[in-house]
């Protein structure tokens, strides 16, 4: 599937679907947030990278990595490369690539197109900034940060604008049972904050194509 990035980059300047295209993909007992309102003390700013590469045959996907399991709030689940901001990085944006780079070793590749909007984690406490980028070179070589990515998943573009890989289900975290809507890519439950960015991102690209 074909993607102008030119469109998609000025469909990302315009007003965004926001919170109800996020909490479309929402775990049924998640509370909403004002985002707005939260004070300092109540998050730890992070960012992510949306990143759209082009594979061997010229279609587009979005590297998606799993996570080993450990003891902590996502252990063992699908995620965008991404993290906490750190003072060195001076902005969010540089904290995405960074991150981007740290997690699948892709860098200087990448050009950023916009953002989604903010989303709150609780379970983290993460405010989290989705940015929105291109890969400028074709098929890249992506080396997964061993120690924290378990493997890499590459969602295509058509799969993300096919309704059909939405499901309702059960997911398990860690010891509790999730009732929530979830993608299902290459077998794999993609739910929680990830999924609620990836429906944002989905209503801007039915925008375009």
């Amino acid at each position: 599937m074909e993607l102008n990035v030119n469109k998609l980059k000025t469909e990302l300047q315009k007003p965004l679907p926001g919170i109800p295209a996020q909490y479309q993909m929402a775990p049924v007992s998640r509370p909403k947030f004002d985002v707005e309102n939260l004070s300092e003390d109540q998050y730890r700013p992070s960012a992510v990278m949306i990143l759209f590469c082009k594979d061997e045959l010229d279609d587009f996907f979005i590297p998606l990595i799993e996570r080993h399991a450990y003891k902590g709030t996502h252990s063992a689940q699908i995620s965008f490369p991404g993290g906490k901001y750190e003072v060195e990085d001076e902005n969010l944006q540089n904290t995405a690539i960074r991150e981007c780079f740290e997690e699948i070793g892709l860098k200087e590749e990448i050009e950023i197109l916009g953002k989604l909007t903010r989303l709150f984690i609780p379970v983290s406490g993460f405010l989290v900034e989705p940015y929105v980028g291109i890969c400028k070179i074709k098929n890249p070589v992506v080396i997964p940060q061993e120690r924290e990515v378990k493997s890499v998943l590459k969602l295509s573009l058509s799969q993300l604008v096919d309704d059909s890989i939405i499901k309702e289900g059960v997911v398990q975290a860690g010891e509790y049972k999730i009732k929530t809507p979830y993608f299902l890519a290459e077998g794999n439950k993609v739910w929680g904050a990830t999924a609620m960015m990836l429906n944002e991102l989905k209503t801007v690209l039915k925008a375009i194509l």
